[in-house]
């Protein structure tokens, strides 16, 4: 006869994830309470990457902090450069010539591509391919010799001017760009083979973190989190800036091709795809790159924009990077208020994870992929 258990009493547990956790994706801790294996509350608790960005731009001229925001989302340095630089312009009045609008579309291109195969390249890694992350890395490198041609740089580059870009993107930059488009919309196709269309991988994403369109709304989630719940939402569509208007290029959406809508597999799916829609701005722009000035020259050391405020948003790797400037008419802004993309996705967790298991929050996790130095600032 089978013994009597009924005196046993089972107790939840508190598990501390990270914060030095690989599967955490920076400096996270997520205090999660377990019933054996699954997820009863995941809440995630940030601050330990914390470095007073907002207030060290009121300490700081206009210039002297561009360089800080590339420690916020070191992923997409060269996108929140142009994020900070296209709202100060706003703010001032200031006219940038069409070469350097026209080269910050092609840069920031090229840094979404980099963005999203580290976020390929993670995600496999934390459900355990390792393939996928040495591949994603080797194509990076290219893009990351193209950075470096134009700016010193690989990781923070500090390349936008208010007015500008620091250098020209000669004809060496644009000839190594051509050969990375063409390698790498071959090499796409051997990805999707290699991961998207994976059984295992599709079995650890599809019908995981489901998050329906009326919470992701509700979160106000954005970038490819919000896009893979189906909601088309693009801020270069929604509201263009600099010379996104004049290009053609689709805006994929989670159409819950292998589960349900809005899961883990619908949010990796987006990033794929958004980087072959990059491939194709970047073409388009490269063929019509103007001739002309790559920084206005009439942009003093001394920068005061007049009094007033402005708030900007852009559509970077994450999500909506947004910047709200208040100035007074002085060489350095009076408040400047930073909208992090990662910080608000992060924030819908507790919602998704509940009742999920514990090896499914490691998957939900990284399909928001997160930037700590963004969340935190």
């Amino acid at each position: 006869m089978p013994a009597d258990v009924s005196f046993l009493k089972t107790d939840e547990i508190i598990v501390n994830m990270g914060p030095q956790h690989p599967s955490t994706h920076g400096v996270l801790r997520v205090v999660v309470r377990t019933d054996g294996e699954v997820v009863r509350q995941a809440v995630p608790h940030i601050g330990y990457l914390h470095r007073c960005k907002e207030k060290c731009a009121e300490a700081v001229t206009y210039q002297q902090f561009i360089p800080y925001t590339d420690r916020m989302d070191y992923l997409a340095s060269m996108s929140n450069n142009f994020a900070f630089c296209w709202a100060v312009e706003k703010l001032a009045g200031v006219e940038v010539p069409e070469r350097a609008e026209y080269i910050r579309v092609i840069v920031s291109e090229l840094q979404r591509i980099a963005s999203h195969l580290v976020a390929f390249g993670t995600y496999g890694l934390d459900l355990g391919a390792i393939t996928p992350f040495l591949y994603a890395f080797r194509e990076r490198e290219k893009i990351l010799d193209i950075f470096e041609r134009i700016s010193g740089a690989r990781l923070t580059y500090s390349y936008g001017r208010i007015g500008g870009v620091m250098r020209d993107f000669d004809e060496v930059a644009m000839d190594m760009t051509r050969r990375f488009l063409d390698d790498f919309e071959v090499k796409w196709e051997e990805y999707n083979r290699l991961l998207t269309e994976n059984e295992i991988f599709i079995k650890r994403t599809a019908n995981v973190g489901v998050i329906p369109k009326e919470t992701a709304i509700a979160y106000a989630l954005s970038g490819p989190v919000l896009r893979g719940s189906g909601i088309k939402f693009d801020i270069r569509k929604a509201e263009p800036y600099s010379v996104y208007d004049r290009f053609e290029f689709d805006i994929p959406v989670g159409e819950g091709k292998m589960g349900t809508q809005g899961d883990c597999w619908d949010r990796y799916w987006v990033r794929m795809a958004e980087m072959k829609q990059s491939c194709r701005i970047i073409r388009q722009a490269l063929d019509a790159l103007p001739q002309g000035p790559f920084m206005n020259p009439k942009i003093l050391r001394v920068f005061k924009p007049p009094a007033g405020e402005i708030y900007f948003r852009a559509e970077n790797p994450r999500g909506e990077l947004a910047f709200y400037i208040v100035s007074v008419g002085e060489k350095k802004p009076y408040r400047c208020r930073v909208r992090g993309p990662s910080f608000c996705n992060l924030s819908v967790l507790s919602e998704i994870a509940r009742d999920c298991l514990l090896a499914d929050l490691v998957a939900i996790i990284g399909s928001i992929d997160i930037v700590l130095g963004e969340c935190d600032r």
